[in-house]
């Protein structure tokens, strides 16, 4: 079992230049033969967040947020969710994408999950510039309090990965976990809550904690508390130890489900 464990962060950490060259390779081709290219990559995630603004504040009239613009309560709450969305759904499919790496006997496919989260992560940098831009203009601009984003990305990226390694293993055998994921991203962008502030629940104190057992809001949070509530993460170190034992229980449990069905995906791709 400590074998299963941990073998799969040496694996990682043995093959970290082979596992960069193929990240940025994975982000390349993604969009090879379009006329954009990885201008499409940018481009759905800033129509997405326009859409939620104009719905939100022209539509439904929707008010500040623990007294933030609602459009600044937005970006950055979603710009973490964009990128554990897209670690998700990318890490989950690597071994389907992968399918022809994955039946080569000399191949440490272990690392294919990885790939895609940091294909994601390439892609989240520029969503974050861009969330402290715009937050800039209108008066929120980066404090020192801004640097714990590398943190938690860094948490967002370890959550993600912790995940991946599970469903990627599992998804070769369980098909149907794509759609089953799929919905859950859907549901859980209302539930993290990232478009409405859980402030609001007060009254409803279980229904509160409830929320915040959710992993992702810990790290949505912490974006806006480095972004625009200028607190320090020490703030919620509670919240933070509950984050870390979480994940780090997903990766065991993820390693020793991608190590135990390891064997058997290239009898099945």
């Amino acid at each position: 079992m400590k074998e299963k464990i941990l073998g799969l962060p040496i694996e990682l950490y043995q093959n970290r230049r082979l596992i960069l060259s193929l990240a940025k390779n994975d982000f390349k081709t993604k969009y090879a033969g379009s006329y954009l290219g990885i201008v499409w990559a940018f481009i759905q995630p800033v129509v997405t967040i326009m859409v939620y603004w104009f719905v939100f504040t022209i539509g439904l009239k929707a008010g500040d947020m623990e007294d933030y613009p609602f459009v600044l309560y937005l970006i950055s709450g979603i710009v973490p969710w964009f990128f554990f969305q897209d670690s998700l759904n990318g890490g989950t499919n690597a071994l389907l994408e992968y399918n022809y790496l994955v039946k080569k006997v000399v191949f440490k496919i272990s690392i294919l999950p990885i790939v895609k989260v940091i294909s994601a992560l390439l892609v989240h940098v520029f969503f974050v510039a861009f969330a402290l831009v715009v937050c800039a203009a209108n008066g929120y601009a980066p404090t020192i309090h801004t640097i714990q984003i590398f943190y938690y990305s860094g948490c967002t990226f370890l959550f993600s990965l912790a995940l991946v390694y599970a469903t990627s293993a599992i998804v070769v055998f369980f098909r149907d976990l794509t759609q089953i994921i799929n919905i859950f991203l859907q549901v859980g962008i209302w539930m993290t809550p990232i478009m409405w502030d859980l402030s609001r629940m007060s009254g409803h104190p279980f229904l509160s904690k409830l929320f915040k057992l959710n992993p992702v809001y810990y790290i949505v949070s912490g974006y806006r508390d480095s972004i625009l509530g200028r607190t320090w993460l020490t703030a919620h170190w509670k919240w933070g130890l509950y984050f870390w034992i979480v994940t780090i229980l997903l990766f065991a449990l993820g390693s020793v489900i991608f190590k135990r069905l390891k064997p058997h995906f290239a009898d099945v791709l």
